[in-house]
């Protein structure tokens, strides 16, 4: 099963407990899940992935009557809490990584090492591919995309290279046209990057934080918690921004005075959480209700 990061510390600062309404906006493989509901909580279980959503299930069978499953991206939450009859939430939880089974499964396009289909969707039912931006979309268009999304800094290069050897159809030959491109200067794959910006960008990753984070303080109610777990910069950036937002308008109050990393046990654990960073808030106002766990 998918190793939650910073499990000890997302619990401390969503407090669950029984009666309270928790959604984890990423349920991923279930591991953050699981533990929110062991808790006693009631726990709303998003993500965009049908596939990891199946698997989440079956992970948290043992607290299967404290859950409830939606497919739904960042910008449905509203949809999800009505579907449910919800007004308002105790706790809200997001951790923006993308999970190992989505990395390490061929099939699904987000792998640098194994070669398969250029996709990259999180939700395989909705929107264009990889596939369709790296074969039609303007050499502009892809430099872009490949700075804004990635800060790949090779961008123009890259996308020359792509669109003088377009078609793709696979990973494999797209990192190894990057690579051709822009051969490796350090550690990482040279292709890192531009995966990165194009997985992004297929499944609108900026587009949907930002309706994540202005929903918070709608959907959770007053006392509630946040609590938004990221890993690179381009994610960090604007939750902190967002939150220091919300703070200097007295609609929250930010209880990571410092952004919380990962303890060095868990790195070692789990190296996948290196670059995790922790953020969490408290929102301040009126409740829309007499209760945040009452239904409408």
């Amino acid at each position: 099963m998918h190793v939650p990061v910073m499990l000890a510390e997302c619990l401390e600062y969503l407090r669950p407990a029984p009666g309270k309404i928790i959604l984890d906006a990423t349920c991923g493989l279930g591991g953050h899940t699981l533990a929110i509901a062991a808790a006693g909580a009631t726990v709303i279980a998003c993500d965009r992935d049908a596939e990891s959503l199946e698997r989440a299930k079956e992970n948290t069978r043992e607290f299967a009557e404290r859950i409830r499953f939606h497919q739904a991206a960042f910008a449905q939450i509203g949809e999800v809490l009505a579907a449910e009859r919800i007004k308002q939430l105790d706790g809200l939880l997001a951790d923006l990584g993308v999970s190992r089974y989505q990395l390490t499964a061929a099939e699904r396009g987000f792998s640098l090492m194994m070669d398969g289909p250029l996709d990259m969707r999180m939700d395989r039912g909705a929107g264009p591919a990889a596939a369709d931006i790296v074969n039609f979309e303007s050499e502009k268009t892809i430099a872009d995309l490949l700075y804004r999304l990635g800060e790949e800094r090779r961008a123009r290069k890259i996308a020359r290279a792509i669109v003088r050897a377009r078609p793709f159809q696979t990973t494999g030959q797209l990192a190894k046209l990057i690579e051709q491109a822009a051969p490796r200067t350090h550690k990482i794959h040279p292709a890192t990057q531009a995966f990165m910006a194009l997985r992004r960008a297929v499944n609108q990753e900026p587009e949907q934080l930002d309706a994540l984070l202005a929903a918070i303080p709608r959907v959770v109610k007053s006392g509630g918690r946040a609590v938004v777990v990221t890993f690179m910069s381009l994610e960090d950036r604007p939750v902190k921004h967002s939150f220091q937002a919300m703070a200097k308008s007295g609609r929250a109050h930010i209880l990571t005075r410092h952004v919380v990393r990962p303890a060095e046990q868990e790195i070692r654990a789990n190296p996948a959480s290196r670059g995790a960073k922790l953020r969490a808030l408290e929102v301040i106002g009126e409740p829309h209700g007499n209760s945040s766990s009452e239904r409408l």
